[in-house]
């Protein structure tokens, strides 16, 4: 009989690619447990000023027109969101419902990890374009 759940470390979940300067490491964790019910990452700027959450809208060729829930897991992030700012320090939860708004968030602190999780409204959940490029189905 298989187990009903599995669990896992942030660190023991793998950094996918090399960051670049200035950007996130990305640890896919919906692939880590083989999720497949809504897209969920995480992702971990290294050093403060760095970027946590990328520039980006849910809209385009390359999005799923996810609704998005952020939590910041650890540190400290500065938000972004439709123009708006929003300081984040740590067990903060910003949600995006509207695919359209465009969001970024930057770590205000060292080692700030932003956890996000995202599915479209209404639909079952399909694996966005930009993760199969670097994760095959």
């Amino acid at each position: 009989m298989s187990r009903a759940y599995s669990s896992a470390h942030l660190a023991e979940i793998p950094t996918l690619g090399t960051p670049e300067p200035g950007s996130y490491a990305w640890k896919p964790v919906r692939h880590h447990f083989g999720i497949e019910a809504f897209g969920v990452n995480a992702f971990v700027a290294a050093r403060a000023g760095d970027e946590v959450v990328e520039r980006h809208d849910e809209l385009g060729s390359n999005a799923a027109q996810h609704e998005e829930l952020y939590l910041v897991l650890r540190g400290h992030a500065h938000f972004e969101v439709g123009g708006e700012q929003l300081d984040a320090p740590a067990g903060t939860f910003v949600c995006v419902s509207d695919p359209a708004v465009v969001r970024v968030a930057h770590a205000l602190e060292d080692d700030t990890v932003v956890v996000a999780v995202g599915a479209k409204r209404g639909e079952a959940y399909r694996v966005a374009a930009w993760e199969r490029k670097h994760i095959p189905a």
